[in-house]
Formats: C-alpha cells, sequence, structure tokens
C-alpha cells in the first residue's frame, strides 16, 4: 500500500541552515504532483508557520501552504488547550513564535500563579525569567517543555536548544516537564489528527534518528532516514530498532512503488 500521508522534517532534510538539497525540493514537487498529503513537522518553536512558509520560498524555491507546517509550538498550544478548559492562565519562557501560538488558544499570561509553565527556545532568556517559571512550578502549575532539543545547528556550530534550558528548570524544580516535540509522541498525534489519516498510511521522514525516527518509532509509524543532515550510518547501525527505509538523498525514493531506486 502506498503511503498517503508524510510527515516531514526541516533542517537536515529539506535544508541544512542556509544550503538548499536539491533533492528536497524535487521530493516536494513530486508529493504535490501526485496529490499526496504531507506535513513538515519540526520542533522549531521561534517561528510561526507563516515564517516557515516565507523561509522556504523566498530561500529554497520551496512552496507550500501554512497549513503544511505544523511547529513544536503549534503542538505545545495544541496539547494545552486540549486540557482543563477551566485552565487558561501560562507562564512562556519562549520567543514569538510560541507565545503567539499559546495566545492564539485564548491563555492569558499570568506570572505568579499560572497554571502552566512552557519553556521553550528563548534567545533573551534571563536569570529573573527561571526565577519566575521556577517559583510558579514550586506554587504547582504544570511544567511543560517544547522539546527536549538540548542544542540547535548554525553556521557557528552548537548553540543551546530547548531542551537546554528546560533541563535547567527540571533542575531548579526537582520535576521533570511534559515534552511535546520529536521524539515524544504528543507532537506526532496531533501532527497525525491534521492530516487525517491513520498510522498505517503515513511515514515519518527525517535525517535524524534520535529526533525524527525515533518520534516515529515511538508512535508506531514507518520511518524514512535520509542522510543528508546529522545522523552517520555508523550510529543508525549501532541502533537496536533500525529505520523502516534508509536513503543516502531523497531522490532515491520511488513514489509510485513505495521503495529506494
Amino acid at each position: 500500500m502506498a503511503y498517503k500521508g508524510y510527515m516531514i522534517d526541516l533542517d537536515g532534510t529539506i535544508y541544512r541552515g542556509k544550503e538548499k538539497i536539491a533533492a528536497a525540493k524535487r521530493f516536494v514537487e513530486s508529493l504535490q504532483a501526485r496529490n499526496i498529503a504531507f506535513l513538515f513537522v519540526t520542533n522549531n518553536t521561534t517561528k510561526m508557520p507563516k515564517d516557515v512558509v516565507a523561509n522556504l520560498a523566498d530561500n529554497f524555491d520551496i512552496h507550500v501552504t501554512e497549513k503544511e507546517v505544523y511547529t513544536a509550538a503549534l503542538a505545545t498550544a495544541d496539547y494545552l488547550d486540549s486540557l482543563d478548559s477551566n485552565k487558561k492562565s501560562v507562564y512562556i519562557i519562549g520567543e514569538h513564535g510560541l507565545k503567539q501560538a499559546i495566545m492564539d488558544k485564548s491563555f492569558v499570561v499570568e506570572e505568579t500563579t499560572p497554571d502552566y509553565v512552557v519553556v521553550g527556545l528563548d534567545s533573551d532568556v534571563t536569570y529573573h525569567k527561571f526565577e519566575l517559571a521556577t517559583l510558579a512550578i514550586k506554587r504547582g502549575a504544570k511544567f511543560i517543555g517544547t522539546n527536549a532539543d538540548t542544542n540547535i545547528p548554525n553556521e557557528r556550530g552548537l548553540l543551546p536548544g530547548a531542551g537546554s534550558l528546560v533541563r535547567m528548570v527540571e533542575c531548579t524544580t526537582q520535576q521533570e516537564a511534559t515534552y511535546i516535540g520529536k521524539p515524544e509522541t504528543i507532537i506526532m498525534e496531533e501532527a497525525l489528527l491534521r492530516l487525517g489519516l491513520e498510522k498505517n498510511e503515513v511515514v515519518m521522514v527525517g535525517d535524524n534518528y534520535m529526533t525524527d525516527i525515533m518520534a516515529g518509532i515511538n508512535f508506531g509509524v514507518d520511518t524514512m532516514l535520509v542522510y543528508t543532515g546529522v545522523s552517520t550510518k555508523k550510529l543508525v547501525a549501532s541502533k537496536p530498532v533500525q529505520p523502516t527505509i534508509q536513503m543516502d538523498s531523497l531522490d532515491d525514493w520511488d513514489f509510485d512503488n513505495d521503495r529506494t531506486r
């Protein structure tokens, strides 16, 4: 049975930082030509879907819609909205993309006694923000981490990621966060709902075994690892659970027969 939906990572799979991956453009255009559903599933919480769409169009000549982008910020907002409808206050460590996604669900910011504390990537984080988050969690707020990525790659190297900030608050509160992004299943559950498909109809495509592929494995869907980003063949070979499909390039995928060429 051909896959009816593709969940696709961005950085390392569709592009590498500011570098184009030519096969990725062809891959997306093949999906579009065949009217196959797809959803970019990313742990990025700093950008809104419109920003992701603009980046893909302006820098990589890949043209998609906002409905085809699902960020950990949106997944966090959807998760919060699925909880107690009477609890709508939140304190957020994060940037505009995360804050806007949560505010769009009619939450209000509360610094002292919020129902939830959400910690994501924040390039302007301060000691005071950590103070407020720590005290609120100690007072009983539910602790949410957008994702566990300890580092994010850019042209200067590996920088602190959202997971590093979450772990600091875990240390100060002695409480574990509920994580939303890959490799957890919460973001995958919400992504599948958006695609409107069943688990056996979709595949998770990515370059990082520890996030993309483990997200698929944890969620129980097929996985497709492409060696254009983080993970190496040596690393993957050492893992007890192998990806369903492994490829050197997205050009290696045969859509018509659901196999590598």
